[in-house]
This record gives C-alpha cells, structure tokens and sequence, in this order.
C-alpha cells in the first residue's frame, strides 16, 4: 500500500507516493493561479488503486476533497526534513513566498517555528525575479555568479531592492556581483531570522528550491556560522514528502484497527 501527500505551495504544488521506506513517485507543476485544479492534476497523476491514504498540506490544502487528512505544512516539513535528514534539529525552508523556520526535537518532532511571510525581498521569488532582470535563470545561479564580488544591497523591501539593482546596473555594475549581493542579502536576513529561534551550532536541513543552489548553502552557512547545513535532491518535496509519512503513519493504524 501505498501513502500520498500533496503539497499545495504559493508557487509549486508537489506531490509524492510513498511506499513506508521509499519515494517511488514524485511529480510537480506550477500552482499558477488554479490551485484546486494544479492539486487535482497532480492527484490523479500519481493516485493509484493500491493508494490507501492522502495527505494534503499548504497553501491550498483544503481544495483537495479527496485527501483523508488536510495537515499544516510546518509539521509536514518537520516530518519531511526528519525523513530526508535523519537528526537534523532545524529545518530552514526558503519557498516561494515565505521563509520558514522548525526547530524539532530528538525524536524528529516540532519543536517550535517561525515564519516570514510579510516581505518577498527573502523569498525565492525574488530571486527568480532578480536573474529575470539580469537576464538569465533560476537554475544558473551558480554558474552565473562563479568569481564574482557581493555588492552590498541594503534595501530591505523587495521593491526598494528591486530599483536598487536597477541603479546599480546603471552604474554597469557587473550583473554576477548583483546577483551573489541578493544572496549574501537573502541569506543575512534569514540568518537573523533563523537565530531568534537557535542556538549553538544547529544541525540544519535546508529545503526549497533554493537548496539546490551550492553557493545559497554555502553564504547561509557563513551567516548561520555552522557548516552543518544538509540538504537533498528532493528537498524542493520536503512538505509532501512529510504529508505522505504521516499519511503512511496513518494508514498502519486504520490498518491495525
């Protein structure tokens, strides 16, 4: 039997299908501006006859009328990023609209939380919205910005950032030493974010598409001052992949009863 959680992000909805050991399914789209009907797709792409529970967390969790259970996305992260990284005691999760940060206990649990979704300037839209700008993509962040120097940006509003870089592409300042400057600013503001709920020298999981970014992990590091910072090839599917274990966690007790 299998378990299905979905994930109905503010940019991305995620899916996964769990077996009680491994990921053996995992699709994604754009939530674009359907939410309900991004959710139903992604249901019926993974859906199976041999699907005994779903799970659905997010944003749009409530659209979903098929799930078994609707489940906050701060404990599905938590139960994601316990599954992904085993002993990881913080979870930071940079999505598309909001930074999220989950402190767990020794058994994998939430602890506590924190989360900042009144401004874009930390967001990972904004840094899509700031390679749009320069001309190139998400994906290339890395490459884009390999050799360069941060400039500082100081605007803390993603919109005051944002003329802020249009002047210094003005002033033709190179476009990598924007870039690595939004993610020295992006990672500074999280790390302050982060260290009002750790302490020492956390073990920290770091989810969202951003975490994919070899350089994102490497700054959050320095300004965390702790280089334990994880991550995972799935980790864009940390919420879902929550929803399906405590989905599967679920199914074992209809099961038994």
């Amino acid at each position: 039997m299998f378990s299905l959680g979905i994930d109905s992000g503010s940019t991305m909805t995620k899916g996964v299908l769990f077996d009680g050991m491994n990921v053996v399914g995992c699709h994604m789209l754009p939530t674009s501006i359907r939410p309900g009907e991004i959710l139903r797709d992604i249901y019926d792409r993974l859906y199976t006859e041999d699907t005994g529970f779903v799970v659905s967390t997010g944003y749009g969790r409530e659209l979903l009328k098929e799930a078994d259970a609707k489940i906050t996305e701060i404990t599905c992260h938590g139960a994601g990023a316990s599954y992904l990284a085993p002993g990881c005691d913080t979870v930071i999760d940079i999505g598309g609209q909001d930074c999220k940060v989950i402190t767990l206990d020794s058994h994998g649990q939430v602890n506590d939380f924190l989360m900042n979704d009144k401004c874009a300037a930390g967001t990972g839209r904004f840094m899509e919205m700031i390679m749009a700008r320069v001309g190139s993509d998400i994906s290339h962040l890395d490459e884009f910005v390999h050799g360069c120097r941060p400039v500082p940006i100081n605007s803390m509003c993603a919109v005051f950032a944002e003329s802020e870089i249009v002047g210094l592409m003005a002033q033709e300042t190179p476009p990598g030493d924007i870039v690595l400057g939004c993610v020295h600013s992006i990672c500074h503001r999280t790390a302050i974010f982060a260290q009002r709920l750790t302490g020492g020298h956390p073990d920290i999981f770091f989810s969202g598409g951003l975490a994919q970014s070899e350089v994102m992990r490497s700054v959050l590091g320095e300004y965390m001052k702790t280089s334990h910072i994880t991550t995972h090839p799935l980790s864009q599917y940390t919420g879902a992949i929550g929803a399906a274990v405590l989905g599967y966690g679920k199914l074992k007790k209809r099961s038994r009863s």
